[in-house]
């Protein structure tokens, strides 16, 4: 996508307690562009991926 995110660099984010879409965009240096991200992002701050189910 837009920001080439992978999931294991959203899934690290999230494990260091990132908990809104917004703080994985800025954690990774970037923002979110067409938004097609943003869903999956989402989906994996609630799911707490990456930290054991938070």
């Amino acid at each position: 996508m837009c920001n080439a995110l992978t999931d294991k660099q959203i899934a690290a984010v999230v494990a260091a307690g990132a908990d809104r879409p917004h703080d994985v965009y800025a954690a990774c240096g970037c923002r979110a562009q067409c938004g097609g991200c943003t869903g999956t992002i989402l989906t994996m701050v609630r799911a707490g991926c990456g930290a054991g189910g938070k």
